[in-house]
């Protein structure tokens, strides 16, 4: 405990100061989204206080009020004030995804020096300049320097570091897999934990022995300051890596967490060491495996470059960060010995990346547990969960981030809401985007026509699938959602619901147009509506095509099918790259 209290304390003042707008944000969301929301409301809506303070700035990012903030930003650009005042405004701006109005601030300010430079380098560094951003930073003060070499680190992992370990080969055991993960349960309840811990749960029920590691310092680096070093989930152990501190680099903090998963992986003795993404965890997995003479597997569950850049604007894909960042994953899946991923577009990626297709395996999202039971009908399901609406009721079981689309949901309801007076949507799920959707649905008119339920227990999400007439996946027409298919409309599938969705590629690989569901064109409120409405209209069509969507995922997509073909893929690549003597060849 000890331990943990003073990784929260040093990792909170590391974040203090070196980006203490998006800090506050941060922390902001820790809390019921309810209690920030009301409490930013409060203040915007109290004593009158001046536009372009910093409490106001706040407030206004805090409350998701874009419209109020970008009037407060440009009213600060403006008008002549302080230093401290124009910089928080910046800082701000740059947090909220807006650096078109944290130009202004910065420009008026130059040249930029001290805490200023901080501010400009983290505005560089937003678009992915990475170069500029240290750059931005020479000759200033002790906090610039630290952020200085914290960035210069950035670029070095990004432009070919990695650990360095010693040989230290191991007499591996044929059924265990160490896995090295980002997050995991019960921390983290976001589709990459539920997919890891779904894959964990099934290679158990198959007879292989997994062992999941979290990357260093997680949970507490998320705020989980009273988490032990080892949970237990459903019988599935994921082991934690915690100390008192952490190094201030990225380099440093990768291979101190390298050198603890070596030391892990001498006493669990694996037969294959499997990772995810992003290329950070390739490069401890990788090396780690290297060290104890065993075979890896990288698991690309997602583009990250392409979701980094798809709140960024056409600037970032063009950006050094951007370039750095495909080179670096593109080398970590030539590098593997297997690639497993998704689905047919994120494959024709990883070809293009220059892997051999017979090195590729498709492992795809899939359902086990309470979605293989027989579901529940709308109503009973809601009856159930406690929800007292009479239905029908749409909606979603998502993250709440900017690229799944669901502002558009919230527009095709408006237009439907006149023509079904009972018709409610419903949102499970948290995330960056709840506060603006909040203010969407407000403006809107549609307060009590929306339910946003928040984060769910795991055990209840089935239900919550369960209760929705229509499952909707608006996302937006972006690199990011037409390569990676989502797990949420799989599990839809599973609960025999109807699923409308983006006419999206990854989309396509699990929505049967006018089988399953239906596709629409994206980012179009009018054609969501428009598919929406045909089958709020025909309650046999929502059977028919749910009843055909749970079929399909049931005889296709299963974890335990997954599970299945990963434990052959790991006994061939543990043939193709053992030599007489048990080890890897080449291996020194």
């Amino acid at each position: 405990m000890a331990c943990n209290l003073a990784l929260a304390a040093d990792t909170t003042v590391r974040r203090l100061r070196e980006d203490p707008a998006l800090f506050v944000l941060l922390l902001s969301r820790r809390l019921p989204s309810s209690v920030a929301g009301k409490v930013a409301h409060a203040v915007l809506n109290g004593a009158p206080i001046p536009a372009g303070s910093r409490l106001a700035l706040t407030a206004s990012l805090i409350a998701g009020d874009h419209r109020g903030l970008e009037s407060r930003l440009r009213a600060s650009a403006a008008r002549r004030s302080h230093g401290g005042r124009r910089r928080w405004a910046a800082e701000v701006a740059v947090v909220a995804g807006r650096p078109d109005l944290a130009d202004p601030l910065l420009g008026a300010a130059a040249p930029a020096h001290g805490a200023l430079a901080r501010t400009l380098a983290r505005r560089l560094w937003y678009d992915g300049d990475v170069t500029g951003a240290i750059s931005a930073l020479d000759g200033e003060g002790r906090a610039a320097r630290a952020l200085q070499q914290r960035l210069i680190s950035e670029r070095q992992v990004l432009s070919g570091w990695a650990p360095r370990l010693p040989s230290a080969p191991v007499d591996p055991i044929g059924s265990r897999v160490l896995h090295l993960l980002t997050n995991s349960l019960p921390h983290t309840g976001s589709g990459y934990a539920q997919r890891s811990h779904s894959i964990l749960l099934a290679q158990q029920h198959i007879g292989l022995d997994p062992l999941a590691v979290t990357r260093i310092g997680y949970p507490v680096l998320v705020g989980r300051a009273l988490a032990s070093d080892r949970d237990v989930v459903d019988g599935v152990p994921y082991q934690r890596l915690l100390e008192g501190r952490l190094p201030a680099t990225t380099e440093q903090r990768l291979q101190r967490q390298a050198e603890a998963v070596l030391r892990l992986g001498e006493q669990f003795r694996p037969a294959v060491v499997h990772t995810t993404t992003d290329f950070t965890n390739a490069l401890v997995g990788g090396a780690v495996a290297r060290s104890l003479g065993v075979p890896w597997v990288y698991e690309v569950r997602g583009m990250l470059a392409d979701t980094w850049a798809s709140t960024r604007g056409e600037v970032a894909r063009h950006s050094e960060r951007y370039r750095l960042s495909n080179a670096r994953e593109a080398e970590a899946m030539c590098a593997a010995d297997l690639v497993i991923t998704l689905g047919e577009e994120m494959r024709a990626r990883i070809m293009e990346a220059g892997v051999d297709p017979a090195r590729i395996l498709l492992a795809p999202n899939g359902v086990g547990g309470p979605f293989l039971e027989e579901p529940l009908e709308p109503r009973e399901a809601r009856k159930q969960l406690g929800l007292d609406l009479p239905g029908p009721v749409i909606g979603t079981v998502s993250s709440l981030v900017d690229y799944e689309g669901l502002d558009t949901l919230i527009d095709a309801t408006a237009v439907l809401a006149p023509s079904w007076p009972t018709l409610h949507l419903m949102i499970v799920g948290s995330g960056a985007a709840e506060a603006a959707l909040r203010q969407r649905a407000a403006r809107a008119g549609l307060t009590d026509r929306i339910t946003f339920v928040g984060r769910v227990p795991r055990a209840e999400a089935a239900a919550y699938h369960q209760a929705l007439d229509i499952f909707v996946v608006p996302r937006r027409d972006l690199s990011v959602t037409r390569t990676v298919t989502p797990l949420k409309p799989v599990e839809a599938s599973a609960s025999a619901r109807p699923v409308v969705a983006s006419d999206l590629p990854a989309l396509r690989e699990v929505v049967q147009d006018g089988r399953s569901g239906l596709l629409v064109t994206p980012e179009d409120a009018a054609a969501l509506a428009m598919g929406l409405r045909r089958l709020l209209s025909d309650a046999a069509e929502r059977v028919r095509m749910g009843r055909a969507g749970r079929a399909h995922v049931l005889a296709h997509r299963t974890w335990e099918a997954n599970a299945r073909s990963c434990a052959d893929a790991y006994e061939k690549v543990r043939g193709r790259g053992q030599g007489n003597d048990g080890r890897r060849d080449g291996i020194d």
